[in-house]
């Protein structure tokens, strides 16, 4: 049953990662602005969805193997302070991500296919920018964590 946890917490990392490389990119590349808002018009809603989706079930099957593995013990044992330390920085950041993604999924939902405001276009981007900066650092996080396990 872990195992297979495992490879669901995996896979829907991958989905999740993966997809938010892929708009970052979009974004990055895409430089006819026109062409840009036409395209997240159409992909930006599925991929709301899709996300969602896939953040619900990393953090599902996160706190599985959480509790699976005994690691609200690790946090508090003195004798493992080197996995306590990248465990707390891991969920901390999940909290981020998780925050950051339900401010861009707001505004992008409310303002999908209208003009937004300058506050609007400032917090979509900055929390598209800190979803993409976090991903990475979560996945280095779970990567220590994994050579822990």
């Amino acid at each position: 049953m872990r195992d297979l946890v495992l490879y669901i917490h995996i896979l829907a990392a991958t989905v999740w990662i993966g997809g938010s490389v892929f708009l970052f990119a979009l974004g990055l590349f895409l430089r006819d602005k026109e062409a840009q808002q036409r395209v997240y018009f159409y992909v930006g809603p599925i991929y709301g969805y899709v996300e969602s989706v896939w953040l619900s079930i990393l953090i599902i099957t996160g706190l599985w193997m959480f509790y699976h593995f005994d690691l609200e013990y690790v946090i508090f044992n003195a004798k493992a302070k080197e996995l306590a330390s990248i465990l707390q920085h891991k969920l901390f950041l999940v909290a981020l991500i998780t925050v950051a993604t339900i401010v861009h999924m707001y505004i992008a939902f409310k303002t999908n296919g209208k003009e937004r405001t300058n506050l609007q276009k400032l917090l979509s981007r900055a929390s598209s920018m800190a979803i993409f900066i976090l991903n990475l650092l979560i996945l280095w996080y779970a990567i220590q964590l994994r050579n822990f396990l």
